[in-house]
């Protein structure tokens, strides 16, 4: 057995390498650099592999045999993009991990349009003048909230927000919402709100931390399970500038509870002239109670009861893009457009051309368009269709196929307790485990995600695309 410095001294050089007809190829369509680059990766992991005792002489010069190979994947690994289209197989239709909501066909064809061409982002078409970007949305949320806000009884007691003072501003995501109302409402004050309230979203976002940095004070009332609008009133002072309400999206408190009423909330906000704002984080524009998500707040139902902020997030049931939404009350939505803050926080134009090809297709009442929305009201007898025509299609002697009831979550921190009857198809593995099985599936290109469980790997087509269908199959059969 030869020793490591002979297997070493056999190992050849960059430039031995570069003159290999293989590599030359790569060379004319990659630069030299990035070859380079590739080759002496793959030298180093030789050397590593020969340090470690991992490679003898018999081994080796197999894989010199083919290491113009070796070189050619590293150079797709080097020069191929990292963000990559996955197949979510896992029935999680908001799924945090995946990117949240798919975005429509037609958002995306807005954002091709906006982004590979110049556009009136902040230009007035009709006087020529500087415009602002956020007349692009504000006008249709206008459009989608109104209807609700004057459908509201003439003569109420509480103030209720009419379609002239509705306004919208969008930032990068929920969070930075939050922090802009809370910095421009509520600086170097104090805001109220209930203990039961003070939660945290994936990704370490907790609303006391938020408070902290918006330089608001918080001044937690009530218990964690029981909280009354009289701890609320107790709580009022000379300090006292805003009024918050949690939605609690990602769990629930159930038992021995107590919370009070929107309108119960509002009159104290009137009877102490203050604002009240509610953070409903997920934030749905319909009722999706129909597709299966009862229960689930909206966001007009907030703003008709005379709530004066409501933030919410786009990506979530809203299904748009990644964005933060401020909707309420025009003179207070004014003072954070001119806080020195939106302008850190604010989105880009590829933003704003999603999220208003998204709300054209909420005005449009096209709300199927919307794959968030479309994935939500898919019937478990249309799922178990694809179901039975993907297994059929499937081949494969070490996976053993099975149809089963199972259920779909929404995710990304929406509507905890909603769970939609689904059809699963179970592979169990009879060669080799359901580990291996789910690392092999998210080797592929595209990768599959799917789901483990009591060592079964199951698949829920609610979150596949049905032009997916064949890759599914494809790749199933290749295990």
């Amino acid at each position: 057995m030869k020793l490591r410095a002979e297997l070493f001294r056999e190992l050849p050089s960059v430039d031995e390498l570069l003159r290999h007809p293989e590599i030359r190829a790569c060379v004319e369509r990659e630069g030299q650099a990035v070859v380079a680059d590739a080759c002496r990766t793959v030298l180093a992991h030789l050397r590593a592999e020969i340090a470690s005792n991992h490679l003898h002489q018999d081994q080796l010069r197999l894989v010199l045999e083919g290491i113009h190979r070796a070189i050619q994947g590293e150079l797709e690994r080097a020069l191929g993009y990292s963000l990559r289209p996955v197949i979510n197989a896992t029935g999680v239709i908001l799924h945090t991990n995946l990117g949240r909501a798919p975005l429509a066909t037609e958002a995306v064809k807005h954002i091709a349009a906006t982004a590979t061409r110049y556009s009136n982002l902040e230009f007035e078409l009709a006087s020529g003048e500087r415009g602002k970007r956020d007349v692009h949305l504000d006008r249709l949320f206008r459009k989608l909230l109104q209807a609700g806000c004057s459908a509201a009884k003439a003569g109420a007691d509480r103030l209720v927000l009419d379609q002239q003072q509705i306004s919208t501003i969008v930032v990068n995501n929920n969070a930075a919402a939050v922090l802009l109302a809370l910095n421009t409402l509520a600086e170097g004050g104090e805001v109220i709100v209930s203990r039961g309230e003070l939660v945290e979203i994936g990704g370490s976002f907790r609303i006391p931390e938020v408070m902290a940095k918006s330089g608001a004070i918080l001044r937690e009332v009530g218990t964690t399970n029981r909280t009354r609008a009289a701890d609320y009133e107790r709580a009022v002072n000379e300090r006292t500038r805003l009024f918050l309400r949690v939605h609690r999206s990602n769990f629930e408190i159930s038992g021995f509870t107590e919370q009070p009423t929107l309108e119960a909330m509002v009159l104290l906000a009137e009877k102490y002239k203050l604002p009240l704002m509610e953070d409903l984080g997920s934030g749905a524009l319909i009722d999706l109670g129909q597709g299966g998500v009862p229960g689930e707040p909206i966001v007009v139902d907030s703003l008709r009861l005379g709530v004066h902020i409501v933030t919410y997030s786009g990506d979530k049931l809203l299904g748009g893009p990644q964005a933060g939404i401020l909707s309420g009350r025009e003179d207070l939505v004014r003072k954070m457009r001119s806080n020195s803050l939106f302008r850190a926080l604010r989105v880009d134009k590829l933003t704003y051309a999603a999220m208003e090809a998204t709300l054209l297709a909420y005005s449009k009442r096209s709300y199927a368009a919307i794959p968030a929305i479309h994935m939500m009201g898919l019937s478990p007898g249309d799922i178990a269709r694809r179901a039975e025509q993907l297994a059929a299609r499937i081949h494969c002697p070490h996976l053993e196929l099975e149809l089963m009831d199972g259920e779909s979550l929404i995710g990304g921190g929406a509507a905890p307790s909603a769970a939609l009857p689904t059809k699963l198809l179970s592979l169990t593995p009879l060669t080799s485990t359901a580990a291996e099985i789910l690392a092999r599936l998210r080797a592929l290109d595209p990768p599959i995600i799917a789901r483990l469980e009591q060592g079964q790997v199951l698949l829920d087509l609610r979150t596949v695309f049905p032009e997916e269908d064949g890759l599914l199959a494809a790749a199933l059969n290749q295990l």
